[in-house]
């Protein structure tokens, strides 16, 4: 466990790349499980991930004092997407060699305490069913498996673009994970 926390910051124009970088490093992870069409599936493009920076919803974190690993580069990303109601990840990746330090569990729980700020009730996701580090991590922080009739309508569209992507090829789920109703003024 990550005995300093990670410094999280809004992601900049110069980090974009690095983004690209930490998605190839972290999706090799899946060729081992016989997933090698995840491992070898294009990161994010650069002008994908400039629409979530230039609207506020990209983060990343290292750390350095710099939310970097020291070296001008970020080890970690978040990127999240307004649906339903719910401040939905859209992706979040750890560089491997920044892997189980905690970084991942800080950058969702950044993405928490915004949430609740911005008067989101929840966070959700979508996220292969059986991969260690997906599902089962996910539901250590907190997150449940949603079952069919509650799904948004926004969650079954995601849904939808993603079987489109062939990544049905392996079983999926939706998570929820409920945020505390802000405190009233």
């Amino acid at each position: 466990m990550l005995i300093r926390p990670p410094v999280i910051r809004p992601a900049t124009r110069t980090d974009l790349p690095f983004l690209q970088d930490i998605e190839g490093a972290a999706g090799e992870a899946f060729r081992a499980l016989g997933m090698a069409a995840v491992a070898d599936d294009a990161p994010p493009a650069l002008a994908v991930l400039e629409h979530y920076r230039s609207a506020g919803r990209a983060w990343v974190a290292g750390t350095g004092d710099d939310g970097t690993a020291g070296d001008g580069r970020p080890v970690a990303y978040l990127l999240h997407d307004p649906v339903d109601g719910a401040a939905h990840v859209e992706q979040v990746s750890v560089h491997p060699d920044a892997a189980r330090l905690g970084i991942g569990r800080a950058l969702i729980d950044h993405l928490a305490a915004r949430a609740v700020g911005a008067g989101f009730t929840a966070l959700t996701l979508t996220t292969f069913a059986d991969v260690p580090w997906n599902a089962p991590y996910y539901a250590r922080l907190g997150f449940r498996t949603l079952t069919e009739d509650r799904l948004t309508d926004g969650l079954r569209a995601l849904r939808r673009a993603e079987a489109a992507h062939g990544l049905d090829r392996w079983p999926r789920v939706c998570m929820r994970r409920a945020l505390p109703t802000p405190p009233r003024r």
